[in-house]
């Protein structure tokens, strides 16, 4: 009688560990994701012939520039997606996103009215062909102490 609370208590403890043993692939690991995003709200979109000019808030005062070539935004590539939104509280940002530590793709999120103030044109004068060319990634760069 007084080894049924112990096998009862054993069983429980084994039904317990049945979750745990289900969240593991079929080789022992668990299932994480190493896809990771870091938000950062974008302060003016402009478009270039190569490309789009993301300049995003790094800080309180600081500005960052990345430039996402067309390319990207092929069914081929896959590094980028251009997702529209429509007008509210909804402020365009940039999503970055990392598997294993570096650069897997990126969602522009814009407005859909092309006059709307974060949108821009660069002069047909201004030749940043350079700054298109073999980019493979967007670095952030955020310092330590932004963090």
């Amino acid at each position: 009688m007084k080894k049924l609370p112990i096998l009862a208590f054993a069983g429980f403890l084994v039904l317990g560990a049945l979750p745990l043993a289900a969240q593991q692939d079929k080789w022992g690991a668990a299932n994480t994701s190493e896809l990771y995003y870091v938000n950062v709200p974008v302060e003016k979109v402009y478009s270039y012939r190569k490309g789009y000019v993301v300049v995003y808030r790094k800080g309180a005062n600081t500005l960052g520039r990345a430039y996402i070539p067309f390319e990207w935004f092929r069914a081929d590539s896959r590094k980028a997606e251009l997702i529209q939104i429509g007008d509210g509280k909804t402020w365009p940002c940039m999503s970055v996103f990392y598997k294993e530590g570096a650069f897997h793709g990126v969602r522009l999120y814009v407005s859909r009215r092309a006059s709307h103030l974060t949108w821009g044109n660069i002069p047909s004068n201004v030749n940043i062909d350079s700054r298109f060319e073999g980019v493979e990634g967007i670095e952030l760069g955020f310092s330590d102490e932004q963090q």
